[in-house]
């Protein structure tokens, strides 16, 4: 049976032993649950070797409570262990002295989806740099990462760096947020008292959840449109989808696995994506569909579109690109409406004067190869493969599993 970081900190007092005698903070989020769905907070309150002085939450806050994108979320006091509850998405992302001042050790136990753009990436990285500069040892609690090993995308561009892109990864890492962390620390030089509690018992590679230890754990959305696993398989290309007019289905019970419009015509747009790059749409099953968003985006209109199926029997884990899938939907479109306004012009998590799907892919080389009427799938393949090459090759001594 798997056991997460938290687990193994919970049921190994030896794992505990160093925190004794030391304040201890805990960065975390709804999805933060030990074995028996107790939150890591309680959890942690319950052992009498921790002293915890604080709590962190990322973006959506530490109990979840921003439905929406892009919504700052307060400081509060826990009303049970009138312990401070810090944010890390309000007045300031980077933790501040003040909040630094709060503890010895900071736990971080956040499930992430394996995607760049996950800011739990980059909030992970602001608490690095900041325990590096403070003296202060910071201990990932590891989580799977639910889409498994697998890599696709382009990497971010030096001087693109932002709250969505945290340094040079492409869109799927294929790492967990233990690994992540100690690449962070050699690609920053960062020097600070950094552990791992490892998981037991993860197989990245192992049917049917391929990441995700379907049938073992359940799922809790690590955010509030992160519903379920096949949202998690598809994230990293329909998060794309934020940078657009499209909707990526936020207001329905189906966010991030669909994408659409009121005035698009979804199966004239499968054809041409089946036209164009046939091997884009393997492992899945795109199905054209209607949606009609309670809120966000074309809010209460009648929207036409496609619905990604990467769940049993058909998806192939190893087939499915996700990244390439949402590029192809977005190069087909222009082929079949050349005029469409399709690149949404909005302040994208605090970047004002970059356009958003730049932002979101680390460069303009997406939107550019998108906009080029003589630009074809090999040509993007061209640009992505070596990236993906490369960072196979890099991330290899960061595998843990």
């Amino acid at each position: 049976m798997i056991s997460f970081g938290i687990d193994r900190l919970l049921a190994e007092p030896g794992l505990r032993a160093p925190l004794r005698g030391r304040r201890t903070a805990l960065l975390a989020h709804p999805a933060s649950l030990a074995r028996d769905l107790t939150h890591s907070l309680d959890a942690l309150a319950g052992c009498g070797e921790i002293t915890l002085s604080a709590a962190f939450g990322p973006q959506h806050g530490l109990r979840g409570d921003k439905q929406d994108n892009m919504i700052e979320s307060p400081d509060f006091t826990d009303p049970v262990l009138g312990i401070p509850v810090f944010s890390l998405y309000g007045a300031v992302r980077r933790p501040t002295e003040a909040m630094m001042a709060s503890f010895d050790v900071l736990l971080v136990d956040l499930q992430d989806l394996g995607c760049r753009i996950y800011t739990f990436v980059t909030t992970l990285r602001y608490v690095l740099e900041a325990a590096a500069q403070h003296k202060k040892a910071v201990w990932v609690l590891d989580r799977p990462n639910p889409v498994g090993r697998p890599v696709e995308g382009l990497r971010l561009r030096r001087g693109w760096e932002s709250f969505v892109g945290a340094g040079p990864l492409p869109m799927r890492h294929g790492l967990t947020l233990g690994e992540l962390g100690a690449w962070f620390i050699d690609t920053l030089q960062l020097d600070l008292d950094y552990r791992v509690i490892e998981m037991l018992g993860w197989r990245p590679d192992a049917a049917p959840g391929h990441g995700w230890p379907l049938g073992e754990r359940v799922w809790v959305n690590p955010s509030p449109n992160a519903p379920n696993l096949a949202m998690a398989r598809a994230y990293a290309g329909t998060v794309m989808l934020e940078g657009t007019t499209l909707s990526e289905g936020r207001g329905t019970t189906r966010p991030l696995e669909l994408f659409g419009a009121p005035d698009i015509e979804a199966r004239r747009l499968l054809r041409e994506m089946q036209s164009l790059a046939p091997q884009w749409l393997a492992g899945c099953r795109p199905r054209e569909c209607w949606f009609e968003p309670t809120f966000h985006k074309h809010v209460g209109k009648l929207c036409h579109g496609v619905q990604i199926h990467p769940e049993a029997p058909v998806y192939d884990h190893q087939a499915f690109k996700p990244w390439r899938l949402q590029a192809l939907a977005f190069k087909a479109l222009r082929r079949v409406a050349p005029d469409y306004l399709l690149w949404r012009d909005f302040a994208y998590e605090y970047e004002r004067d970059k356009p958003a799907i730049d932002v979101i892919n680390g460069s303009p080389l997406l939107r550019q190869w998108v906009d080029d009427p003589a630009a074809t799938p090999q040509d993007l393949d061209a640009l992505a493969v070596p990236d993906e090459t490369a960072w196979l090759a890099e991330r290899q001594r960061y595998l843990r599993y």
